[in-house]
């Protein structure tokens, strides 16, 4: 059953999308349109159409959309936050070693979900 509203939107319609979580990411981590552009090699409009819902980026282009404003891939692409053992309280993060060997995951809280304290 679907709650229908006057305007003729039901609330699947107001759920956020693709776009909203794109734009959403670009400003929690104060990156612009143009340098998320230039940093995955594309034209300056290409991230207004993908935000615009026009159309989608490719996997690769949504990974280093994440990678790039450090918000989780799962919730940029589906809007789901990953979970822990200890449930959804930290984000799983990458954590960068020297060795370039495959990395420990580790919660952390990004700024865009706000501080514990």
């Amino acid at each position: 059953m679907s709650i229908q509203a006057e305007g003729g939107f039901t609330a699947a319609d107001l759920a956020p999308d693709l776009g909203d979580r794109l734009r959403k990411s670009l400003r929690v981590s104060g990156i612009s349109v143009q340098e998320m552009a230039e940093y995955l090699e594309v034209e300056r409009s290409t991230p207004g159409r993908w935000m615009a819902g026009h159309n989608a980026p490719s996997a690769a282009a949504l990974r280093l959309w994440a990678l790039r404003t450090g918000v989780p891939f799962t919730w940029l692409r589906d809007g789901t936050l990953p979970v822990s053992d200890d449930g959804p309280s930290g984000v799983w993060c990458p954590e960068q070693d020297s060795n370039l060997q495959p990395t420990v995951l580790r919660p952390s809280v990004p700024a865009w979900q706000g501080s514990a304290a």
